[in-house]
C-alpha cells in the first residue's frame, strides 16, 4: 500500500517536472505593450493625385444618354477634376521627447498633409524633415514636448527563431499588437539591395507600414516596411528595415538633409555551382563582378571583371546580396579592404569608396553587319559603332539568333552581347568563333554577356563537337 502511494506520488512529481517548462515557453507581451504603446502613432496622409488621362489620340466617345457606357465615360473621364485628394494610413513611432517621428518613406511620400495621432487622441500636424526611398525610411517632426518615446535596440544581436512584436494600425485599427518570430536576417529584396531586411512571420497588413518591431526587451529593432503577398494581405512573410540602418539614415537627414552611401561601381551576381566550377573554386561563395562602371572607384582599383569578392573589410561575403549593404554603410573616401578570388587564387586589394550617384540610362542604333554562321546553336555578328555607343562598351559580339543547343542551355539569348568567353576578351564575332572552336568537348567555361544595360556571367557547356 505504502509502496503504491509512494510510486503514485513520484509519478505525479515527475509529470509535473516535465510539464512545468512547457508553461513558461511562450512570452508575455502585456508589459511590453503597456510600456511602449504610447510612443507608437497612427499616421494619416492626404495626397494629391492626377486623374489618369485617356491614351494619346483617344477622345471621349459621343454616346447617347441612354447608353450603358454614357455614365461611365462621363464620371471617370469628364466630371472628375484633373487632380483630387486621396487619404492613406500608416504607422510610426516617436524617437525623441521633442517630437521626432520615424516611419516608412512610402507612407508619407508626396503627401500634402500629414496628421500624427497619439493613443491619448492628441493630434499633431507633421512636417517631413526628409525621406530616403532606397531604405524606405522617413523622419517627421511634430510640435510637442515631453512625448513618450521608444528605446532602440541592436538588430545584430537578433537570432533567427527569437520572438518579436509589432505595434501599428493595420487597416486603421490603432495600437494593434501582433507577435511572431524572426524568420531570417540579412534578406535582400528586388530593387532594395542596400537594406539587409529582417524577415519575420509577424502579421503585418496595410496600415502597419512604418510601425516598430520590438524585441522581448522592449527595444525597437526594426521598422516594418513590406510584406510578401499574392493577395494584398498578410501571408506569413514580413520585412523590417533594421533600426541601426534607419537611424543612420535619420541622422544624416537631420545633419545634412540628404543621405550618402558608399559606392564601388560594380555589377555583381551570385556564384552558382557551375560558375564556381568554371572559376576553379571549391564551392559557390562570394559576389562575382560581371561589370565595372567607367570612372567608378572599382575602375580606379585593381578589381577586374571575373573577380569574385569573398570578403569586405573583414566580413565574409557568402552571397552577392551580402555586399551592397556593407558597401553602402562604408564612409566615403575610406579605403576598404577586399579579398577576391582570381583564377583560383585569393588576392588582397583595397578600393577607396566613392559616393553612390544617381542612376544613369542609355540610347538606340542602326545598320547591322551580317551575322556569322551558327556555332554551338547561336549566330553572331559584329556591333555597329552606334550599338557600341548605346551599350557603353568598346567591343563584343552580338547574338543575332539562338537555336536549340549548347548556347540556349546556357541561357544565352538573342540580343545579348558576348564580351568574354573562358576569360578571353571577345573583340568581334570572329574572335568568339575562334574561341568557341577551341573549346574541348565536355568542358564548361564562363561567358560574360551584356544584357539589358548590365552584365552577367553564364556557364557554357560544350557538348557539341
Amino acid at each position: 500500500m505504502n509502496r503504491s502511494i509512494a510510486f503514485l506520488l513520484a509519478s505525479l512529481l515527475a509529470g509535473a517536472a516535465f510539464a512545468a517548462p512547457a508553461s513558461v515557453q511562450l512570452p508575455e507581451f502585456t508589459e511590453l505593450v503597456d510600456a511602449n504603446g504610447g510612443a507608437v502613432v497612427n499616421i494619416s496622409t492626404t495626397q494629391s493625385v492626377k486623374r489618369p488621362a485617356l491614351p494619346p489620340g483617344m477622345d471621349i466617345p459621343n454616346l447617347p444618354e441612354d447608353s450603358p457606357f454614357h455614365d461611365f465615360f462621363r464620371h471617370f473621364f469628364k466630371d472628375l477634376p484633373e487632380q483630387y485628394d486621396v487619404q492613406s494610413l500608416g504607422s510610426g513611432f516617436i524617437i525623441s521627447e521633442d517630437g521626432y517621428v520615424m516611419t516608412a518613406a512610402h507612407v508619407v511620400e508626396n503627401a500634402t498633409e500629414i496628421i500624427v495621432r497619439l493613443t491619448s487622441r492628441k493630434e499633431f500636424s507633421a512636417e517631413i524633415i526628409g525621406l530616403d526611398r532606397r531604405s524606405d525610411v522617413a523622419l517627421l517632426k511634430i510640435d510637442g514636448k515631453g512625448l513618450p518615446t521608444v528605446k532602440l535596440g541592436d538588430p545584430s544581436k537578433l537570432k533567427v527563431g527569437e520572438w518579436v512584436l509589432a505595434i501599428g494600425s493595420p487597416f486603421g485599427f490603432e495600437n494593434s499588437a501582433t507577435a511572431g518570430i524572426v524568420s531570417a536576417k540579412g534578406r535582400s529584396l528586388p530593387n532594395e539591395t542596400y537594406v539587409p531586411f529582417i524577415q519575420t512571420d509577424v502579421a503585418i497588413n496595410p496600415g502597419n507600414s512604418g510601425g516598430p518591431l520590438f524585441n522581448l526587451d522592449g527595444e525597437v529593432v526594426g521598422i516594418n516596411a513590406q510584406i510578401y503577398s499574392r493577395t494584398g494581405g498578410f501571408m506569413g512573410l514580413s520585412f523590417a528595415v533594421p533600426i541601426d540602418i534607419a537611424m543612420n539614415v535619420a541622422d544624416q537627414i537631420r545633419e545634412s538633409g540628404h543621405v550618402q552611401r558608399g559606392w564601388l561601381g560594380v555589377t555583381i551576381q551570385n556564384v552558382t555551382r557551375d560558375l564556381a566550377e568554371s572559376f576553379g573554386m571549391p564551392k559557390p561563395a562570394g559576389a562575382l563582378v560581371s561589370d565595372i562602371m567607367a570612372d567608378s572607384p572599382a575602375a580606379k582599383s585593381e578589381l577586374k571583371v571575373g573577380d569574385v569578392i569573398v570578403e569586405f573589410n573583414g566580413r565574409p561575403i557568402n552571397e552577392s546580396a551580402d555586399l551592397p549593404p556593407l558597401v553602402g554603410q562604408t564612409k566615403i573616401g575610406v579605403a576598404a579592404k577586399l579579398k577576391v578570388v582570381r583564377e583560383g587564387e585569393i588576392r588582397d586589394m583595397s578600393v577607396v569608396i566613392g559616393e553612390l550617384p544617381e542612376e544613369r540610362l542609355a540610347a538606340s542604333g542602326t545598320a547591322p553587319p551580317a551575322a556569322t554562321p551558327g556555332l554551338l546553336g547561336m549566330q553572331l555578328r559584329d556591333l555597329t559603332p552606334e550599338e557600341r555607343t548605346e551599350q557603353g562598351i568598346e567591343y563584343g559580339a552580338l547574338v543575332e539568333k539562338v537555336e536549340p543547343g549548347d548556347a540556349s542551355r546556357a541561357d544565352i539569348r538573342a540580343g545579348d552581347v558576348i564580351l568574354q568567353i573562358d576569360r578571353k576578351a571577345v573583340k568581334s564575332a570572329d574572335d568568339a568563333r575562334e574561341i568557341l572552336r577551341g573549346l574541348e568537348k565536355g568542358s564548361s567555361v564562363p561567358v560574360l554577356v551584356r544584357r539589358g544595360g548590365g552584365s552577367i556571367f553564364l556557364v557554357l557547356k560544350a557538348t557539341e563537337g
